[in-house]
Parts: C-alpha cells; structure tokens; sequence
C-alpha cells in the first residue's frame, strides 16, 4: 500500500482538501503524478468535477437504467470485486447467470420445456450480444455454402435504416455487407415487403427492431416472417430472423403478451435484450438467447480450463464483472412478472400523460407510437421561427437532457425532440418536464418576436443577404444569439486591460 506523505510538512494532513495546498493545484490530464496524494483529497478533487457531469435521473435521451432499490445497490457493492469469467471459483455466479438466461428464454417462448437448459450467455448490452448472434448467423451460412460448394465471401444482412449503430458495427468490423431499407416520412421503421425484396442468396439474416431507437416503434417481426417463408420456399433459401430486442424485449412480453414477435416464429433464431434497459439494472449486462443449439455453430465455442476446470465461453471479450448479472436476478425474482407488468404499465401510462401535455400545447406533432417502447417523440408544427434543437437546448438549463435529432435516410428532412420514460421518471416529474416545456416555447416566442433587424449596409459588410426594404431578418434565435455573444467577447478582447475587468 502507498502510503501518501505530504512533501509541504507533517502538519498539512491536518487541513481540509480547500485549506491545503491541493485547493491551487491543477488535476493531471496527460501524465500520471510523480507524487501520492492524500485519499480524502482525491476523492474531494474528483466528486468536484463530477459534479459539472448532468444528473442520471434528468437524462431523458438514455434508455438505461438509473434506479435501482438499495437492497440491491447493496448486492452490487457486495460482488463488484468477483470476475464472472472465473466459473470454478464463483459458481453459484454462474448458476444465477443460468437461471437468468432460462427465465429470459421462457419470457421470450423459446420451444424448451420446463426442466431444460436454454442456449444462451450474459453479455456487456446488447452491442456484443448482436455481435455473438450475427457471428452466429455468419458463420452458420458460410458453412452451407461450403458444403454446397458455393462461394461464401459477400455475407449481407438486411435491415431497416432505423437500426441502432452496433448493426453497423457488426457489418464493418466482420465484413458482412449491410443492407439497409431507408425510411420515408411518416414511417420511420423497417418495411417488411421492402427488406424481404432486398434478400438474396448471401443474406445471413434479417435483423427486426422491437422498439425503434429513433420512434420506440415495434417492427411487424410477424410479417417479415411470413412473407420470409414463402420468399425461402420459392427460392429454396433458408434466411433466418434476428430479433434486436434490447429495449422492447422486457416490455412487451408484460403489456402486449399476444403479439408475436418472438421464438413463436419459426424463422426466428435469436433474440437479444438490454438487461440494463428496462430489465431494469444498471449498465452493464446483455442478453442473447438462440432457438436451440442447433443455431449457435459449435466451433464459435471456446473451452478453456486454466482456471480449474473445463469450460465453455462464447463471448467478445473473456474479464466481466459479475455484479450486474447478480443484479438482473435480483431484478427477476424480487418482482416477478407481476412487478415487471406494473412498471411497464406505469411508464406507458407516463409517456401517454406527457403525449397528451405536448400534443397540448397546440405545437408538437407527435411521431411516436402508443404501444411501442414508453417515449415520446415529436416535431415541431412550425419551425420557421426556432428548431426542437432550440428546445432541447434551452431545456438543459432546468437540468432536463432531451435530445433533438433527425431521422434515418431518406427521412433525414425531419427533426425530432424525444423523451425516453423510465421506471423512476414519475408523474411529477412529468408534470415538471411539461411546465418547463411550455416556459421554454414562451421565451423561444419571445425572443423570436426581438429578432434583431440588421440595416443594409452592415449586413452588407458582414456578407449576408440583404431583403428588399434594406435589411436583413436574421431567420435563426439562434444564430442571433451567437453573434452577439461573439460579438461581445469581441470587444472584451479589444479592450481588456491588465487587471480586473
């Protein structure tokens, strides 16, 4: 253990950290510190600059977990220093991660019975999960093509231009061609007859989507399948279906149990869900599970026993954390498919609140849909005067994070403002989101109506357009406001003075 000696006097250990001399030094950036410093210190120095970070619970652009009962916390805490990786020494871990992934396969109709293992692992989110399940599919169609003698080396998979970016991930860094069908407005979600249109010999898969990131939309994974069926049958191909369910995945099943999305269709082979999304735990933990075992190629499984005994492993990276697994047990077994169904219906019943209050205010149009992912997404009526760039920046100063973004191609023309409702997102804060929604519209309107009027000659000297009367409207709040900031610091600069200013 290091033990930290102060190099300006015994007597400084005495000090707080602002009355020590570490109050006037600079944190390291580049280089590691030739000197120790006192832990309390450290500590001090590094929570004052988390504090600059937004706050987790007021981040309304996540999907991630940012709540979860002490006892819990607790249980996280109690294992944060266990290595998943290490089975032999930490069995029970592993015996929790099985029971996780058996209760996720019958959540999900996976054809096993009651007393048998399903197929499947843990994983850091959904990103490496995707990774595993199309290595999978990669490899399992580059077998065939082998066996019938057929070149193997344009893999592409089919998706909707919608796809969270770890699908693109996977295309680029194991080389499988990534074929996307593009959105149009007012339909921001893979098309079926299109994606089935784009399927072809080299299609390892179809990827569907159960819960848009940009809408919270469920893709209709039951007509891809049936329209993929006859397209296999008169081809003689056997292109599966992925199902990328990391934010739908623990919703659904609880609040639209009819719907047929999962391993009920015979085309789908594998299904992923975000632990850490509304499986309600923090970040950190991924689910895939596969129909059978037929659907995860043997020679994808690695065995090792340097750690004491043999054992199988099929994941990206080898060291994980365990707490997290630990944690989606606790999740599982202390609230049960009752408890699960009571929060889906809660934050559903929180986003329909906030739709309503928006589509209120006479300014919002809103694209999302009810009996998707609980999010509100929506554009602005009129944006000739300010953006939904504009509210959610103006939003940030009551500490709220709502992000504005445009849509996948070809729908990149449309800018949305989305919020993402979460188990701790209550209705009071909804309500308070709402006020400050509508306090924000208010001094957007205000200051549109100052918009400042630049005369002809010093818009000519600045170089913009002037309009016919002699001047120049600058079109964006904006804009407006970032010129006289920039013109003001400006003149600070040409003025400043040795001293106080």
């Amino acid at each position: 253990m290091v033990i930290s000696h102060s190099s300006s006097g015994a007597g400084e250990s005495a000090y707080n950290t602002f009355s020590s001399r570490y109050a006037r030094v600079e944190l390291p950036r580049y280089r590691m510190p030739e000197n120790s410093i006192p832990k309390e210190t450290a500590y001090q120095m590094i929570t004052d600059e988390l504090m600059l970070d937004g706050n987790p619970r007021l981040d309304l652009a996540s999907f991630v977990t940012t709540w979860m009962e002490p006892e819990c916390d607790k249980l996280i805490m109690d294992s944060i220093n266990k290595n998943y990786v290490d089975m032999d020494e930490y069995p029970v871990t592993t015996e929790l991660q099985n029971r996780c992934v058996n209760m996720i396969a019958h959540l999900v109709n996976a054809p096993i019975n009651e007393d048998e293992k399903a197929i499947g692992v843990s994983t850091v989110g959904s990103s490496e999960a995707i990774m595993l399940a199309g290595l999978a599919f990669k490899r399992k169609w580059a077998n065939k093509r082998k066996e019938e003698g057929k070149p193997y080396d344009k893999p592409n998979i089919v998706t909707g231009a919608n796809v969270q970016v770890c699908w693109e991930k996977f295309a680029r860094y194991f080389e499988v061609e990534l074929k996307e069908v593009k959105l149009t407005e007012g339909y921001y979600v893979m098309d079926p007859l299109k994606a089935v249109e784009m399927v072809d010999e080299n299609t390892i898969c179809v990827a569907a989507i159960l819960g848009s990131t940009l809408t919270g939309e469920y893709e209709d994974v039951k007509l891809l399948n049936d329209l993929l069926v006859e397209k296999n049958k008169e081809t003689g191909w056997n292109v599966p279906i992925h199902v990328d369910a990391a934010s739908g995945g623990f919703i659904a099943p609880f609040l639209h149990p009819e719907l047929e999305w999962d391993f009920r269709l015979p085309l789908v082979k594998s299904i992923n869900v975000s632990g850490h999304k509304y499986g309600l735990v923090y970040p950190g933990v991924g689910w895939v599970v596969w129909r059978s075992k037929d659907d995860l190629p043997e020679e994808l499984i690695f065995h090792i026993n340097y750690l004491g005994t043999d054992q199988p492993t099929f994941t990206l990276n080898f060291s994980k954390g365990a707490s997290q697994i630990i944690a989606q047990y606790y999740q599982l077994i202390r609230l049960g498919f009752e408890g699960y169904k009571h929060i889906m219906e809660n934050c559903q019943a929180n986003a329909a609140m906030l739709r309503e209050g928006m589509e209120a205010t006479g300014r919002f149009s809103i694209v999302s849909k009810e009996d998707g992912v609980p999010l509100v997404a929506a554009t602005l009526k009129d944006s000739t005067k300010f953006s939904v760039f504009d509210v959610s920046e103006n939003l940030r100063k009551f500490g709220w994070i709502v992000p504005a973004y445009t849509m996948a191609p070809d729908a990149e023309h449309v800018a949305v403002l989305r919020v993402v409702i979460r188990e701790d997102f209550s209705r009071s804060l909804a309500q308070r989101l709402l006020a400050d929604i509508n306090k924000v519209l208010h001094e957007l309107d205000v200051h549109a109506a100052h918009a400042i009027k630049v005369t002809a000659p010093t818009a000519t000297q600045n170089g913009n357009g002037v309009d016919g009367d002699g001047t120049v409207t600058q079109k964006s709040v904006l804009d407006t406001e970032k010129k006289f900031v920039a013109a003001c610091m400006s003149l600070v600069k040409k003025n400043k003075k040795t001293g106080v200013c």
